[in-house]
């Protein structure tokens, strides 16, 4: 349907719908157009506020999305309710409009310099750990959304998060509330079982009862959905051929690189400070003294661990180490780099007090090499044009895609060759088929039913291919015999557990009413005893965990209770619960803990207990 449009968009068809849309406004006027219109690209009203269909789709394909990167491999677009999907999307988006009357109800607010900060400090946004324009126009292009929409979108979150801190982080709980949660997390429990386990390979299945199965289920024996892409890729590394550094260019970075060495000095001090309890005429007394000592030939390293009062080095004998420009106090070093090696200053005044500078050494620095630095400065002059570059041919290639009924165009416009996959389903492939982004697009409406190019979809920061759908394999009806195999093993297997769990029913019944005798084996089966088991025991299967800590208290210590559980693999445990042990009083680390998760639980609870509250409130009408 779309690419209908495109092709016929500058047609007698565009025309004609001109001229039938201007005769309707002659003979209606505009006002009843737009009264039977007013509402056709409208999704719900929220207090007024319009959610738009444009919106609700974006909030629909970010669902997906979510999906896609929850489920990873087991995410199959065929098992999504797309009316459920768009639903719940719909309540989302309402619930964020609610949500954002809500914080600016309540005042909060941030400013447009805390929302630069966590776009600039965004990881996705940053290319070698700087946040890089031409990224995170692509980032939030493959998201669909403008510069300024991503900008709005993001600050709204941020309202919502302010006002889910202030309403979850106000919770608190009571002392006796913490005990309980601690007497109950810290109980241990007595128990025995007892593991039957099912034998499949007893139960007979017939031609018959596969076959009824097979026609009951038949949905479920299909050959998978698969598709063959054409598809063009678009890789970074190609470009590196294609862009040129000009000597006098190198040179220039050279030139730049190496003005930032620069000379390193070590120095050392003796500081006197000039503070509450010595004033200015004091430390400077004290300093003049020692420079009197120093001229007598005393070691400037002695003095320097009695009198510095600069506690980072004066053990060290006053040593700072080596240190480059900018380093110090502009008079420190302006002092420091007026002295010979091992030569000694006159008293120099910083905001600190007052100081002895001694020179120890010095290090010029090592300038590499033009030669030696040309492989490195040409590879980062080289990536910074090729990532213009790549944007921009990413931009000429959905631009490409879109306006043109195939690959061939934009393949041939671009240097590029079309290449073709081997089928693959919803599940995925090799190659870039196994790529989530490149299943979503080839499986989408848009591509899959009505033979659009996909969008331009990145795979990683350094690739990004557009596809279209070559050929579609439809699920098939799988022959009975290739699946009866399986069908006469999950029957079987059905069965014995069936049988197994009537067998522990009965049982069970027999320990209750007194008919069997409670410690005595059964079809060669003997209990297992379990004492002081916590909640978090290992080596106990999960199930037959969970299933015992649901079990009732026994009412006295000679009538244990009783239960059994299935387990995964399509075993049955018989349990006999004996008895429940208090545990240890909490320690006070352990109270504290427990009050955060309880607090933050509550927390939680309370937020959701202040939306409902605002959906029960507010005026919402959906389309």
């Amino acid at each position: 349907m779309l690419q209908n449009i495109r092709d016929n968009s500058q047609g007698w068809i565009a025309k004609t719908i001109i001229g039938l849309i201007v005769v309707l406004m002659a003979l209606t006027g505009f006002e009843a157009i737009f009264q039977a219109a007013s509402h056709s690209q409208d999704a719900a009203k929220v207090n007024g506020e319009t959610i738009s269909q444009n919106e609700l789709s974006q909030a629909v394909d970010m669902q997906r999305r979510q999906l896609m990167q929850q489920l990873g491999k087991d995410f199959d677009p065929a098992r999504l309710d797309e009316k459920m999907l768009r639903e719940e999307a719909l309540k989302g988006l309402i619930e964020r409009k609610l949500l954002l009357d809500g914080a600016k109800d309540a005042k909060f607010a941030f400013s447009e310099g805390a929302l630069d900060q966590v776009i600039l400090q965004t990881p996705e946004f940053q290319v070698d750990g700087k946040f890089s324009a031409e990224r995170f126009d692509q980032v939030i292009r493959q998201l669909g959304y403008g510069r300024m929409q991503f900008r709005d979108m993001l600050g709204q979150e941020m309202l919502i998060g302010q006002l889910r801190t202030g309403l979850a982080g106000s919770s608190f709980v009571t002392d006796k509330q913490v005990q309980a949660f601690a007497r109950l997390e810290k109980q241990t429990r007595d128990f025995a079982s007892m593991t039957f386990k099912a034998d499949p390979a007893s139960i007979k299945v017939s031609d018959e009862a596969i076959k009824a199965h097979y026609d009951r289920h038949a949905k479920e024996f299909m050959t998978p959905d698969q598709v063959v892409v054409n598809y063009i890729e678009l890789n970074k590394s190609d470009f590196f051929a294609q862009v040129d550094v000009s000597d006098d260019a190198l040179q220039a970075q050279y030139e730049k690189e190496t003005a930032n060495l620069a000379e390193q000095r070590q120095a050392a001090h003796i500081l006197i400070e000039v503070n509450d309890k010595t004033d200015d005429a004091q430390a400077k007394a004290r300093i003049d003294e020692i420079q009197q000592r120093l001229a007598k030939g005393e070691d400037f390293a002695k003095l320097a661990k009695e009198f510095s009062q600069d506690p980072g080095s004066a053990a060290a004998g006053g040593d700072l180490g080596f240190a480059g420009p900018g380093v110090y106090d502009p008079s420190f070093e302006d002092a420091l780099y007026k002295l010979d090696k091992g030569q000694v200053s006159a008293p120099v005044r910083t905001e600190f007090g007052y100081h002895l500078i001694k020179l120890l050494g010095v290090e010029a620095p090592e300038v590499p090499s033009f030669a030696s630095l040309k492989p490195k400065l040409t590879r980062e002059l080289k990536t910074q044009q090729v990532e213009q570059r790549f944007v921009e041919v990413t931009k000429q290639l959905e631009d490409a895609a879109f306006e043109s009924s195939d690959l061939a165009q934009p393949a041939q416009d671009l240097g590029l060759k079309v290449q073709t996959s081997k089928p693959f389903g919803r599940d995925g492939g090799e190659g870039i088929t196994a790529n989530r982004a490149v299943i979503q697009a080839a499986f989408s409406d848009e591509v899959l039913d009505e033979g659009a190019n996909s969008n331009a979809l990145e795979l990683d920061p350094e690739t990004i291919v557009v596809l279209r759908v070559k050929e579609h394999r439809k699920p098939e009806q799988l022959p009975l015999e290739t699946v009866a195999q399986s069908i006469r093993h999950q029957l079987a297997k059905d069965q014995a557990t069936a049988e197994l769990k009537a067998k522990a029913d009965t049982l069970v019944a027999g320990l209750e009413a007194g008919s069997v005798a409670a410690d005595a084996a059964h079809e060669g089966q003997s209990w297992k005893v379990q004492e002081a088991v916590s909640r978090s025991q290992e080596g106990i299967d999960p199930v037959e965990l969970q299933a015992v800590f649901r079990m009732a208290k026994p009412e006295a210590k000679d009538k244990p209770a009783y239960s059994s559980v299935v387990l995964n693999d399509g075993s049955l445990v018989v349990l006999k619960l004996k008895g429940v042990n208090e545990g240890a009083p909490a320690t006070e680390q352990e109270k504290q803990q427990i009050a955060r998760y309880l607090a933050s639980r509550a927390g939680q609870q309370d937020f959701a207990a202040y939306r409902k509250q605002l959906e029960v409130n507010a005026d919402i009408t959906r389309y």
